[in-house]
């Protein structure tokens, strides 16, 4: 009696109904399973990033400039970037693109980790991961906006942009336990390792909506 049931029934319901129908479920399932995973190895490493620079001996002046000053800068070229690249190329082309570029990237910190205290190899790291995901980002954004209806066009977004960071928050939040039992150089391989899927998924995705656009 809390809540009016038509009401919630238009909410919360209707919505995912509509995206089930509009997709038929096996397709549905699959656009899910990307949506969750396509962000998962930035996430991942993104939660740790900040104490991994202090690890390896940066100042936070250093690491606020080039993360926060310099790297937002990047961000946003990657952005644009990916924009005009996915108008140009389509979607799916540049949602593959990010896909690949967001787990590879994370190999450059491999290297920081080794090198250490290198500002050069950090505002590479920092370059390249921006980039990549901004670029990624762009072209998430497009394809969620594509998914949705217009009659529910709130809501299903809202529930894309809330899975799109559940499962990559949740491994995120073991990745210090991760770091102390296998080191920095295997956890960032592992951050690679884990975006291989998005790539069949992506691909997978691709196939089913030019069969069911």
């Amino acid at each position: 009696g809390v809540v009016d049931p038509d009401m919630a029934r238009e909410t919360w319901i209707a919505p995912v109904l509509d995206f089930f129908d509009r997709y038929g479920t096996r397709t549905a399932l699959l656009l899910l399973a990307l949506i969750g995973l396509y962000r998962i190895s930035d996430i991942v490493l993104g939660v740790i990033s900040n104490v991994f620079y202090q690890d390896m001996g940066f100042t936070k002046t250093q690491i606020a400039m080039a993360v926060k000053t310099f790297g937002v800068i990047v961000s946003i070229a990657g952005g644009l970037l990916g924009g005009l690249m996915a108008n140009r190329y389509g979607v799916m082309r540049i949602l593959m693109l990010g896909a690949i570029i967001s787990a590879a990237t994370n190999l450059i910190y491999v290297w920081l980790a080794w090198v250490g205290n290198d500002v050069v190899v950090l505002y590479l790291a920092v370059t390249a991961d921006n980039l990549a995901a901004g670029l990624a980002s762009a072209a998430f954004v497009a394809f969620l906006s594509s998914l949705t209806s217009v009659a529910f066009t709130a809501v299903q977004y809202a529930i894309f942009s809330s899975l799109m960071t559940l499962l990559p928050k949740v491994l995120g939040g073991y990745s210090g336990t991760m770091v102390e039992a296998i080191g920095y150089p295997t956890f960032f391989v592992f951050t690679t390792l884990i975006g291989v899927p998005v790539l069949l998924l992506v691909w997978l995705a691709g196939r089913h909506l030019q069969t069911n656009p």
